[in-house]
């Protein structure tokens, strides 16, 4: 990867791109408030379960299949995964969530100085309500156009995500920034295993039962931070 590849990619991944990501949590306040999540060590196990038979089997899939679109220059490769994503995302909130961080990235995304044409079909269809425009979908697309591998691309998604997870666990929970960092370099080598691992695949399928079950119980907290 060269560096302006490396650069143009970054901006997408840095927690200073607007993707609206800081406003959710993914189901961890709910299982904060739940009792589940009380301490670092049960948020490492919280969010490993999630990158690994969680994200890890299903948006980190459709990351690389959207990827694999850009390379091939196959656009129904990454509107089928975007669709199999909309039906495999059983919490409502999640999948908004999700639709909306999407659809920031890939409208940006086509507005840079480099467009590339599949990256403007498919928000076309996602502008005409023929894609949900999901985030893992959205992130694959942008970070091959940019010249990144798929697995670096994969691994990105699911750190940003890990990184989310350690932002919102320090509002809710008594957690610094130096805790926060101990957790993100337990989790390098899961996202390192689980990426390459997830760049051969081309079926999604999730098994994160707790993950989802929180999440759905999230819109019916009597207090919220977050909106997920």
């Amino acid at each position: 990867m060269n560096t302006r590849s490396l650069l143009t990619g970054l901006r997408f991944v840095d927690s200073f791109f607007p993707s609206g990501g800081y406003a959710y949590s993914s189901g961890l306040e709910a299982a904060v408030q739940g009792g589940l999540v009380k301490t670092s060590e049960d948020l490492a196990c919280f969010v490993t379960e999630a990158l690994t038979t969680g994200m890890g089997e299903r948006e980190a899939v459709a990351t690389g299949l959207a990827h694999d679109a850009i390379v091939s220059g196959i656009l129904e490769i990454a509107l089928k995964a975007d669709g199999e994503l909309e039906a495999m995302k059983l919490g409502r909130e999640s999948r908004i969530a999700s639709r909306q961080m999407g659809r920031q990235v890939v409208r940006l995304a086509a507005e840079q100085n480099d467009r590339h044409p599949l990256i403007e079909d498919y928000v076309a269809a996602v502008e005409a309500n023929q894609a949900p425009g999901h985030l893992a979908v959205a992130m694959g697309l942008t970070l091959a156009a940019a010249g990144w591998s798929k697995t670096d691309a994969i691994a990105a998604f699911l750190y940003q995500a890990a990184t989310g997870s350690v932002a919102a666990a320090m509002k809710l929970l008594p957690v610094g920034q130096r805790e926060g960092q101990r957790l993100l370099d337990g989790w390098l080598e899961v996202i390192e295993r689980v990426s390459r691992q997830a760049a051969q695949q081309r079926t999604l399928r999730s098994w994160s039962p707790v993950q989802d079950i929180y999440a759905m119980r999230h819109s019916r907290l009597e207090s919220r931070l977050f909106r997920s």
